[in-house]
């Protein structure tokens, strides 16, 4: 039984019914749910416990009647639980259905199987997915990294992987992704259904400050003046390029001495596995390299007026990635004015042009990142040309505005032809 929490009001009557769905409320609909609510529109949120409740949103809450089968075939692991996801929402919109509730517009993440059968409960209200990833044996996250690659095993988990994602993308009427490449990843045939629009970056909130603080852990505060290396990742780990920036690190440190390291990022795993000797990517990185200077501030997840912050004081943010999902943490470091030096893969391409908003540099060459560090943190007092046509890059592709009024587009096309 799902348990409803309302925030603000109760449903109205007015404006469209828009539901949305995502297990990890609100995710990317973060800005686009209270949006469509302070314009008056009855907006429910479906995802599961625990989750924050966005301002004039309902949210209900659902849950899986059973966990994945034990010892099932890893390659459908995730399949059954996106099955079992999915036929939890069912379930509850099935409830809502008897009761009267038929929503105008179905917006949500298929990741983890929660969009599979609402058609089948609204078949007549259209679905508008957001298509963030597709995951292929080649070509993408799958190989790019020898050091674990597993083989063709892997390459046979992904097609298994991707089945939750045809069907869902089959039972969309619209889609968007945000990136061309992440677009791309998905089978031509559907590529059709697929705008690009992203999520949105609040630029008027995320900007330069001069005089900007980030307080470390022992009391004092980094300002502008110092020179501060940064690198963000929800976790640490491979798929974010952790262990290449870990191995460069020592040679970073030698050659700038004042250098002081903010490194920010949790010990669990968001993609890929976990280290085969058991611990944390952290501790198994940490092995490796050696004992580091107390300069080197592993902070854990901050604040995210802290996190803001530290992109603000940043000389070189450096942010790296396989050929995934571009994390919204690179865009909004451009944001803030920072000088970026990203990996040289998609789609951090699609953003970064060498030497015009940023820098690239090879993922897997600790030689060369160490280069380019060293080389950006020597000569961060002349990047303010780097660092103006960086913020400038994201307001006039990624502004949250501009992304809402993309997004709101493609609601209307929605409701007004299916």
């Amino acid at each position: 039984m799902a348990r409803q929490v309302v925030a603000d009001r109760d449903l109205g009557t007015f404006g469209l019914k828009v539901l949305f769905v995502h297990q990890n409320c609100p995710g990317q609909f973060k800005h686009l749910a209270p949006a469509m609510a302070a314009e008056g529109h009855e907006v429910l949120f479906i995802g599961q416990k625990n989750k924050p409740t966005p301002k004039g949103v309902q949210r209900l809450e659902y849950e899986p009647h059973r966990k994945v089968t034990p010892k099932i075939h890893p390659y459908l692991a995730g399949t059954e639980a996106a099955v079992l996801n999915g036929q939890a929402v069912a379930r509850l919109g099935f409830g809502l259905r008897n009761k009267g509730f038929v929503p105008d517009v179905m917006i949500g993440n298929p990741g983890w199987g929660e969009t599979l059968f609402l058609k089948d409960v609204w078949p007549d209200s259209p679905l508008i997915q957001l298509s963030e990833f597709y995951y292929n044996g080649t070509g993408s996250d799958v190989g790019f990294d020898p050091e674990f690659d597993t083989g063709p095993d892997a390459v046979l988990r992904s097609r298994a992987r991707s089945s939750q994602h045809l069907l869902a993308i089959e039972a969309a009427d619209l889609a968007y992704s945000p990136t061309e490449w992440q677009k791309a990843q998905f089978p031509k045939v559907y590529r059709e259904k697929i705008s690009v629009i992203h999520d949105g970056i609040d630029v008027d909130l995320i900007a330069p400050d001069a005089e900007a603080r980030f307080p470390l852990p022992d009391g004092s505060e980094l300002t502008r003046a110092d020179e501060v290396l940064t690198y963000v990742s929800r976790n640490l780990e491979p798929y974010r390029g952790f262990h290449s920036f870990m191995r460069a690190l020592p040679a970073i440190l030698e050659s700038r001495p004042q250098a002081q390291v903010v490194i920010v990022g949790g010990d669990e795993v968001s993609y890929g596995g976990r280290p085969k000797e058991g611990g944390t990517w952290r501790e198994t990185l940490l092995a490796e390299v050696g004992p580091l200077p107390d300069r080197v501030h592993f902070t854990g997840r901050i604040p995210y007026r802290d996190y803001l912050s530290l992109l603000q004081v940043s000389s070189v943010h450096l942010y790296l990635t396989y050929p995934f999902v571009l994390s919204w943490s690179m865009l909004e470091a451009m944001a803030t004015g920072a000088f970026v030096i990203g990996s040289a893969t998609p789609p951090v391409e699609e953003v970064i042009h060498d030497g015009e908003n940023g820098w690239l540099v090879d993922f897997f060459d600790r030689e060369a990142i160490a280069a380019r560090v060293v080389e950006g943190l020597a000569r961060r007092g002349e990047m303010d040309d780097l660092r103006q046509a960086a913020r400038e890059t994201i307001v006039a592709r990624y502004a949250l505005g501009d992304c809402l009024a993309k997004q709101r587009a493609l609601i209307e096309q929605a409701v007004t032809q299916f």
